[in-house]
């Protein structure tokens, strides 16, 4: 198959939502239309001794929560498709920005009951701002929850977005029926069986039809028929050409759980979601049909597979073919690397691959040459742009609890760091560690994943730091600058990559120094971050 052809059929997307908003199922059931898996797993019921796909860190399987990106891949229809299921939880927001990064559409997954949540308008605002396709999935209708109409107003006013219905449900919670698939003309009908995996559908492409009366009843005929006309006053018709600019976002009614609605979700995603995308780079824009390969590394994961200590980079393809043991250059490090057994992914699951295209996902394994942002080419000295990474907002300082395992511990914190977890600090007055986190949660993770993974134990020191600010001086040899790092040495401490970092205790003390060193550039993000930044 040509490499044009291999484009058109990719469709490479992320999910997205607040955490308990049913990503992680929504995720299992689409992988069960698409055959990869023969029965979906529960993401909280202990009774059921198998657990989500996605969530295959053993962290995860405890919690009931995603705490990482992971990458799953099938094939539907004739479609190749890659999806990309992120942590909802707020403290690995960082994770979820850097996947945006490497998906072409988004689904926004969003609780009937509790309509649009804080961390959904965040993550949705990255969308817009990037204008990435998104389509929305309202979930959860066998249960009680908010009327349709409110929520697609709360959509409206809360997310800014402009939404358009291509299903539309008939009655909720206790009444609910099924719902009307306006981008289909059928109605589908709710069992309420989730081993079931096509629940019934009827062709009714005329809402007069007496069979509608006769299907669900003759009072909720009567409310549908007035419903859908109101949305077909109130909003407007689908226009492919707007959603793939961003301008318009088609809603979907249905229950994950219950394997409902989920099919009519796949069919018009599969038919609509835009083919892999160009990307902008620091000297052009490039695009997917181009001979030559590039790509970028959005995530680096270490330990998939605990047994093996392995550590893999996930580039996504952004133009032409990646092939096995061919040489490409790692533009940061300037040097041409070889790839003896790139992975295609199935959450943990992994498939040594000869050849990948555009809009795919391959892991590398790595020894510590990459680091996330890095770009992968055929020879051509380019950078992908808008990778973010953000100032820490916790810090502590991290002790060795069993000085036997100093080597784990240092090998492990290293690593995790690689991954992006968290920022890791040295203090230049007596070279203790510090861990700089976005969410609290974070510490937990490092600490769980040090131990079962390194056999190393770690115990956590509190420590009092407002905002990390990384240091630039405009004249490095001035007296101004020898003398703040003369007075400031007791907050003053290295990034990973060597960077001066000065740690202010309170926005008081941050001003203070700013007033009094005014040739002192203090940054709240990296340089590596500014490159982000001017993207955002």
């Amino acid at each position: 198959m040509s490499l044009k052809k291999e484009i058109e059929r990719r469709k490479t997307f992320g999910i997205i939502s607040h955490p308990d908003a049913g990503k992680t199922t929504l995720t299992e059931k689409l992988l069960l239309f698409g055959g990869a898996i023969q029965e979906a797993g529960a993401v909280k019921n202990n009774k059921i001794k198998k657990g989500a796909t996605s969530d295959f860190m053993e962290i995860e399987r405890q919690r009931g929560i995603s705490v990482a990106t992971s990458v799953l891949a099938f094939e539907y229809n004739g479609t190749k498709i890659n999806i990309l299921d992120t942590p909802g939880h707020k403290d690995f927001a960082e994770d979820t920005f850097r996947t945006l990064t490497a998906v072409d559409s988004v689904i926004v997954v969003i609780d009937v009951a509790k309509g649009v949540e804080m961390q959904t308008e965040k993550l949705v605002e990255v969308c817009r701002m990037r204008n990435i396709p998104m389509i929305v999935f309202i979930n959860k209708m066998d249960r009680e929850g908010k009327d349709a109409f409110e929520l697609l107003d709360e959509i409206e006013q809360k997310l800014k977005l402009r939404v358009t219905p291509l299903s539309f449900p008939i009655g909720m919670g206790y009444d609910f029926k099924g719902i009307y698939n306006v981008w289909e003309k059928n109605v589908n009908l709710f069992s309420g069986d989730s081993r079931k995996n096509i629940e019934e559908t009827i062709k009714i492409e005329d809402l007069d039809n007496p069979e509608l009366d006769n299907l669900v009843g003759e009072a909720a005929a009567t409310t549908l028929r007035e419903e859908l006309e109101l949305v077909y006053e109130v909003y407007p018709t689908f226009d492919r050409v707007e959603y793939l600019e961003g301008a318009l976002q088609p809603v979907f009614f249905g229950s994950a759980l219950n394997n409902f609605g989920v099919r009519e979700l796949l069919d018009c995603f599969v038919s609509i979601a835009p083919k892999p995308r160009p990307k902008n780079s620091n000297t052009r824009l490039v695009k997917p049909e181009e001979e030559e390969f590039s790509g970028f590394v959005f995530k680096i994961h270490a330990n998939m597979d605990p047994k093996h200590r392995d550590r893999l980079a996930f580039v996504k393809i952004v133009s032409g073919t990646f092939e096995r043991n061919k040489p490409y250059l790692h533009v940061r490090h300037n040097k041409k690397l070889k790839f003896s057994s790139p992975n295609a992914f199935f959450a943990e699951k992994k498939q040594i691959v000869d050849i990948s295209y555009p809009g795919d996902i391959v892991g590398l394994h790595d020894t510590g040459n990459f680091k996330i942002g890095d770009t992968l080419t055929q020879g051509e000295e380019m950078q992908y742009k808008g990778i973010p990474s953000f100032s820490p907002e916790h810090f502590k300082y991290i002790n060795n609890a069993d000085p036997m395992k100093s080597k784990q511990l240092e090998k492990g914190i290293d690593q995790l760091m690689d991954e992006g977890v968290a920022q890791l600090f040295t203090l230049e007055l007596n070279g203790r560690k510090v861990i700089g986190t976005v969410g609290a949660l974070q510490f937990e993770v490092i600490q769980y994943r040090l131990e079962h993974e390194y056999g190393a134990i770690c115990r956590y020191e509190n420590l009092n730091v407002h905002k990390a600010c990384w240091v630039q001086a405009k004249d490095p040899k001035s007296a101004e600058y020898i003398d703040f790092k003369r007075v400031k040495s007791k907050f003053l401490a290295k990034d990973k990559r060597g960077q001066l970092v000065f740690f202010a205790d309170s926005a008081f003390t941050l001003q203070m120094t700013q007033s009094k060193y005014p040739n002192i550039i203090f940054h709240f993000v990296s340089e590596f971050e500014k490159l982000a930044e001017a993207e955002y």
